[in-house]
């Protein structure tokens, strides 16, 4: 009898934001494939379950991932949890995911929270179209030539970073896209949660925006305005013609 493969949405700060049904999913599971055991340990202590783990990160070998989906497939319900929000999201979580998918495996969803969705709400910029680059490149060279793709699109850009990476990352957008409006959301959801908008180049200070906690960076897509006839007004002012 084949198992199942359940993608549980997890908290990105708050645990208050778990939901009824994640409970009931993480509850019902016979184990978890979690990306790391002290961060679910600690999911695990605040609902008063104790669960078998498993680890799927991205040290985790082939081998060890072909031995969780025999598990499925032996009957197995497994939750697949990342450490915060979405699992399989700029997530090694994907690799099982496909496998299950490969094999005819049951693979169900839980949604939940996402710092992608999350920080795009908070941005205020219209984001009809965006793309999700995960964490940038560590090189600043390579960081920017990924922003530089985009240097000519109205897509609304989002990525993920570290604390001790915001700062060179925001500085290659810069270097990148020129003068881009931007939003970037720290510790979201969480206590010190904060938002800071400006326009690359610039990069807020220390001061204005402590390099601490995790980090989501929105960056507006190129706008441009529509061209009228001559004389014809728009009842509209300047908008962006890619919207």
């Amino acid at each position: 009898m084949s198992g199942r493969l359940v993608l549980v949405g997890t908290p990105i700060g708050n645990l208050g934001d778990l939901s009824p049904r994640a409970r009931e999913a993480l509850d019902a599971a016979d184990g978890w494939i979690v990306e790391d055991t002290r961060v679910s340990g600690k999911l695990q202590s605040a609902m008063g379950l104790r669960k078998p783990m498993r680890v799927l990160n991205e040290h985790t070998s082939e081998a060890k991932i072909e031995a969780y989906v025999r598990e499925i497939a032996a009957g197995a319900a497994l939750a697949l949890l990342t450490d915060a929000g979405m699992p399989a999201i700029s997530d090694p979580g994907a690799l099982i995911v496909d496998a299950c998918r490969n094999q005819g495996l049951d693979v169900d969803v839980v949604p939940g929270p996402s710092a992608v969705s999350t920080a795009l709400a908070l941005s205020g910029f219209f984001a009809q179209r965006y793309a999700f680059l995960g964490f940038p490149p560590r090189k600043a060279s390579a960081a920017q030539a990924l922003f530089a793709e985009f240097a000519e699109s109205p897509l609304t850009l989002v990525c993920f970073e570290s604390c001790h990476r915001i700062e060179p990352t925001m500085l290659a957008a810069g270097r990148a896209l020129g003068s881009r409006r931007f939003a970037v959301c720290r510790e979201l959801t969480k206590l010190h949660q904060q938002v800071v908008r400006r326009s690359l180049p610039e990069v807020p200070t220390e001061q204005e925006m402590p390099r601490r906690g995790e980090f989501t960076l929105v960056i507006e897509g190129l706008r441009r305005t529509k061209t009228l006839p001559e004389g014809v007004q728009s009842d509209e002012g300047d908008t962006d013609s890619f919207r």
